[in-house]
């Protein structure tokens, strides 16, 4: 029995512990919040935060663990990386993950690199900010550089602007830095997914489209996902230039075996542009979505690959079928009072329901996928189908929402 030290406890990382033990290993997992429910899926639970690298070195060390492994979250992506290499276990470069992991130095690798990146820097304080303003061409990105799900991101073009977006994405920022990038007009559905490469080499991927909140609702953030829906419309030739982009990024930073997680744009030249890269596989349901449309399960072989086990016999499945994850959302804080589902909606689509919130709880609106209610896995009939749910979902499901009033 191999010893698998996971990072987190969170609802997201529950199938990956779940999947673990299930292949017979023996799971210990970590994190600050002794309450969360994935721990009581594990043999193990030590009470300490995954972004403490030297913590985690200590357990690691005094467990004699097999193999290090994050699952849906960038801020464990380093520390496994870290703790795996001066441990010897398997994992991808340290120096690699943490320019991945770090928006402004992976904008600064890109362009070194000659792949197409916008104009981009990052600062540590509003004042360097303000100088640097007018050199972009409005309108901006502002965002910080270490945060996932769209969290802290806000689109400007005014300077007026400025104080209150930086003001909100350090709040976001493990850091405390932020970047501002010129603002790239997408050509379709943002490309979304996950791949797997072996020795380097991406014998995986499976892109999705990326889904956002309909900006008729005037969204309290209009950059947080609400989903993505397999497979990708993107034209062939455009999927096969984006896994041409990412073979060459993983070359340059040396990777080895592991999940990626993608989000890549578009221009109307057809330019590929990384937003983002990271070093292990998707949130959204990403991993169990894939294996709903590929029958492939990225969760074991992030499992095998943590372990140094060979994960030679991967090959790539194109999807079968029309697949999405949905995040259900509400657009409106306060006490939430239902669910309404639209019964052939219900009857026809959903494969999977998981409501995380109960009646008379407080909720936030959604700014991020943490604010989340829970969780849809639905399948369609057809790529019309998918594409027309999927970018108005306020047609089919709607969260009742009474207002909470606060008195002193």
């Amino acid at each position: 029995m191999k010893k698998l030290l996971i990072l987190g406890g969170e609802f997201d990382q529950i199938p990956a512990i779940k999947k673990a033990r299930e292949m017979g290993h023996y799971v210990i997992t970590c994190d600050y919040t002794k309450e969360n429910a994935g721990h009581r899926y594990a043999n193990e639970f030590y009470n300490i935060s995954y972004t403490d690298k030297e913590a985690i070195l200590d357990l690691a060390k005094l467990l004699k663990i097999d193999g290090i492994v994050c699952f849906s979250t960038d801020a464990a992506a380093l520390t496994v990386a870290y703790v795996a290499e001066l441990l010897g276990l398997a994992s991808n470069p340290f120096k690699s993950v943490e320019i991945v992991s770090n928006k402004d130095r992976f904008r600064a690798f890109l362009k070194e690199n000659n792949f197409n990146v916008p104009k981009a820097k990052g600062y540590h304080s509003l004042e360097e900010a303000k100088a640097d303003f007018y050199n972009y061409k409005m309108p901006v990105m502002v965002k910080p550089v270490d945060s996932s799900a769209s969290r802290g991101v806000s689109k400007i073009n005014s300077l007026d602007l400025l104080q209150e977006k930086v003001e909100n994405a350090l709040k976001f920022s493990h850091v405390k830095r932020f970047i501002i990038e010129e603002y790239i007009e997408n050509y379709g559905y943002q490309v979304e997914g996950d791949g797997f490469s072996v020795n380097g080499q991406l014998v995986f991927r499976c892109f999705a489209n990326g889904h956002f909140i309909s900006k008729s609702l005037n969204p309290v953030n209009p950059f947080v996902p609400t989903g993505p829906s397999w497979p990708s419309n993107m034209p062939e030739h455009i999927q096969n230039k984006i896994h041409i982009e990412i073979q060459r990024l993983l070359k340059l930073l040396n990777m080895k075996t592991g999940a990626y997680n993608f989000d890549i744009q578009i221009d109307e030249q057809e330019n590929v542009y990384f937003l983002d890269m990271g070093a292990r596989n998707g949130g959204h349901l990403i991993p169990h979505v894939t294996k709903y449309a590929t029958g492939i399960d990225m969760i074991e072989y992030t499992i095998k690959a943590a372990l140094g086990e060979d994960c030679r016999d991967l090959t790539m499945v194109e999807p079968n079928g029309y697949w999405s994850s949905y995040l259900i959302n509400s657009q409106n804080s306060g006490i939430f009072k239902g669910i309404e589902i639209d019964d052939e909606f219900k009857k026809n689509n959903i494969v999977e329901y998981d409501l995380t919130v109960k009646i008379n709880d407080f909720i936030s609106a959604y700014t991020g996928s943490n604010t989340k209610l829970g969780t849809m896995v639905l399948k369609f009939s057809s790529i019309d189908e998918m594409l027309e749910k999927m970018d108005n979902m306020e047609n089919w499901i709607k969260i009742i929402v009474e207002d909470s009033v606060v008195k002193n």
